[in-house]
């Protein structure tokens, strides 16, 4: 079996620059890309991916911010998510992902934030996170869907630096889910 943090798409890829499609219909399809994107999150130690991180330009979101913890996973399954609320404090925190392995970057994101999407069940929901990583995911995952990474908020020779970084890595064998 292919090891699963080979589905990740790593940056500079195209794709993750996309701006992604809503989803017009739950069908079959999207419920096993929703877990087969799971087991991907899961299996690369990560606590979110978005569509475009597995080549899929649609907008779908996984977040299970309880990632450790093996024996209780909960993740939330985001269709055509948005951010309604982004407000509160700016903080800079350090952030991974998944599609740039082998480093990390302090990105600045208001604290609070109100995200409405649809479940798996076409249900809708809301979700609101303050002052936590789920706040940080949320936006973060939100962003690849419209073709925003992380290091977009970063300053340009920021951003320079962070490639550069990203290069280095990945040539010493970085692979998704590495952090630095």
């Amino acid at each position: 079996m292919a090891d699963l943090a080979d589905d990740i798409v790593v940056a500079p890829d195209k794709r993750l620059r996309t701006e992604c499609k809503p989803i017009e219909e739950i069908t079959p399809e999207i419920r096993e890309l929703a877990q087969r994107m799971a087991a991907d999150m899961y299996a690369t130690d990560g606590c979110g991916i978005a569509a475009p991180q597995v080549g899929e330009l649609v907008q779908l979101v996984v977040i299970d911010c309880n990632y450790f913890d093996t024996e209780n996973r909960n993740p939330y399954y985001l269709i055509n998510p948005e951010i309604v609320v982004a407000d509160g404090e700016e903080h800079e925190l350090p952030e991974g992902c998944l599609s740039f392995p082998g480093i990390t970057v302090r990105v600045s994101r208001p604290s609070h934030v109100v995200v409405r999407a649809r479940n798996l069940e076409g249900e809708l929901m809301q979700y609101e996170a303050r002052d936590n990583l789920m706040a940080v995911c949320l936006q973060h995952e939100i962003d690849h869907l419209h073709g925003v990474t992380m290091i977009d908020h970063l300053s340009p020779s920021k951003r320079m630096a962070a490639m550069r970084e990203l290069a280095e890595a990945k040539a010493a064998g970085a692979r998704p889910g590495d952090t630095d």
